[in-house]
């Protein structure tokens, strides 16, 4: 079923129409649904002060040369990007965030028992923060907050690393070993944790409503989530800033602030 139709709007508070009657006609399916898997991406956290990457105002929107930071081959190969890659860690916005209401609107779902996962592309841990349970957030690209030994696989808190940059290295080496040290996030060129994927398309497949937040949708296999609940039987929402190549797949699409959409859609504001 596909909801298209010319409905009352009213203008929001970010200057995005809302389309009111879709929002509460999106609120009744999350009361009746009792399976509910959320997939998020960089918009989600972008109102905590996080920016995107492929937005108007994307990281590698502004400065395509950034994401040469975040491609493994490059990284490892040559120590000048690795230095880059420090200074960027170590001035990243991500560690003053703070989880806002589109996240704890999650936690919300949780609460009433109606959350079965949150697949999410972000390595900021924003999730787990705001109060939802670790078990629940399927971290399909890592994390920011880890660093590993490319060579031993030792790991340990990224805050470490950090230290030592501040202290004055420049591309810190793994203290056991001596081997490249990398965030425990996974990087372009590098493979995907084949267990981590199949968990995220199996709860899609399971769920009865998928909602899709803050993502551009670009970026696969976690885009999956969105058509392999689809073809189950499961209602789509899509919520996001931008179109999508999948918003003619969803049951609703929802553009807006998703801080501000969200807690409408699970009854926090009405």
């Amino acid at each position: 079923m596909h909801f298209h139709a010319f409905v009352r709007r009213c203008q929001g508070a970010t200057g995005v129409n809302v389309d009111l009657e879709l929002v509460d006609r999106v609120r009744g399916w999350i009361d009746e649904a009792d399976r509910i898997v959320v997939l998020t991406g960089a918009g989600i956290s972008t109102d905590s002060g996080i920016p995107d990457f492929r937005g108007p105002n994307g990281v590698w929107t502004k400065n395509p040369a950034a994401e040469k930071t975040a491609t493994l081959q490059h990284y490892l190969a040559d120590a000048e990007v690795r230095k880059q890659a420090w200074q960027n860690r170590l001035e990243s916005p991500a560690w003053a965030a703070r989880p806002n209401a589109g996240h704890r609107a999650l936690v919300e779902l949780e609460r009433r028992g109606k959350l079965t996962a949150i697949i999410t592309q972000n390595v900021d841990e924003l999730h787990q923060q705001a109060g939802n349970s670790p078990g629940k957030v399927i971290e399909v690209h890592g994390t920011m907050r880890r660093v590993v030994c490319w060579d031993c696989g030792e790991e340990a808190p990224m805050e470490r690393a950090l230290a030592r940059v501040r202290a004055g290295e420049d591309d810190p080496s793994c203290r056991s070993c001596g081997g490249v040290l990398k965030s425990a996030t996974i990087s372009f060129g590098q493979a995907l944790v084949p267990e981590v994927i199949d968990r995220a398309m199996d709860v899609a497949e399971q769920c009865d409503l998928l909602l899709a937040v803050g993502s551009s949708l670009q970026v696969y296999p976690a885009a999956y989530a969105v058509p392999r609940a689809h073809s189950r039987g499961a209602r789509v929402v899509i919520v996001n800033a931008e179109p999508t190549q999948m918003d003619g797949m969803a049951d609703a699409v929802l553009r807006g602030s998703i801080s501000g959409l969200l807690p409408q859609l699970v009854g926090l504001e009405t």
